[in-house]
């Protein structure tokens, strides 16, 4: 192939790959290095996640899948956050209408699974506070790395609703029953030091470290076997899937909790900054 044969390839490459990505656009996706992808969570109030990275965030994983130029991808967030979980009008919304509650499950339970399914290995790189739909990417990822001072909280029952998302099918692989279930029903915050020794997360670096440590690991990766890599992610990924039941479980029952009134005050004592005070009777 001649030089120019060769330039133009490398152009229609480029090309390709900006229109696969192009519909994603309640996030960044940057391409640093050779062989690497990074998906940047990028938005107001600490990254929150609104209803467009939402309904995206599940729907890039297959792309990437079928991504021949993709060999690691590392995820993070701008600025002092990974991410602060779902917006106020997000949950809002979930609270008064059924069917974007309805939609919503639906978005969390394929965000989980095509994480998982994913053949690319993933790298998280997590800094300050990391909830919601950021902490479920986080935790479900291949390799986490979080900065000493992240901010680590499963919020779920100080919200008033039931652990689902990611936890009850990755926490007790990652730290046991005993820690997961203190943290899922305290909703005690763990620094990135902590989750490490506990074993939640793979690695804790100091917080200025986080994102070059995360692509050190994706260089790694990135220099291994694709095949061998992918292979081991996908068998490993089946003690998940073997608890498949119990994540779905968990997810209808955090669903069904959003149009219950616990989640009104939950939400109500967020949006005021005071301690809920729930009047629900146990169930």
């Amino acid at each position: 192939m001649t030089t120019e044969n060769n330039t133009a390839a490398a152009v229609g490459t480029d090309v390709d790959r900006a229109d696969r990505y192009a519909r994603f656009t309640a996030f960044r996706v940057e391409h640093p290095e050779p062989g690497i992808l990074e998906i940047v969570l990028d938005a107001p109030n600490l990254n929150a996640v609104g209803l467009d990275a939402h309904a995206q965030l599940p729907e890039i994983w297959p792309v990437i899948d079928r991504d021949p130029e993709v060999r690691a991808v590392v995820v993070r967030g701008e600025g002092k956050a990974f991410s602060a979980g779902g917006t106020f009008d997000l949950l809002q919304e979930m609270v008064n209408d059924p069917t974007v509650r309805t939609r919503v499950m639906r978005e969390a339970r394929d965000l989980v699974y095509n994480v998982v399914n994913c053949s690319k290995p993933i790298v998280a790189a997590i800094h300050g506070p990391a909830v919601g739909a950021g902490l479920a990417v986080a935790m479900t990822a291949d390799i986490s790395v979080a900065g000493r001072t992240a901010r680590i909280v499963d919020g779920h029952t100080r919200l008033g609703v039931a652990a689902g998302d990611h936890a009850v099918l990755t926490w007790p692989l990652m730290c046991g029953m005993a820690k997961a279930k203190y943290y899922l029903l305290t909703c005690d915050v763990l620094t990135g030091e902590e989750a490490e020794r506990i074993g939640l997360v793979s690695l804790s670096v100091d917080d200025d470290q986080v994102r070059a440590k995360a692509m050190d690991v994706a260089r790694k990766l990135v220099a291994g076997s694709p095949s061998a890599i992918s292979w081991t992610k996908q068998a490993l990924n089946n003690w998940y899937r073997a608890a498949g039941p119990s994540f779905d479980a968990s997810l209808a029952l955090e669903f069904y909790g959003f149009g219950l009134g616990d989640v009104r005050e939950g939400l109500a004592s967020h949006l005021e900054k005071r301690p809920p005070e729930f009047a629900g009777p146990a169930v």
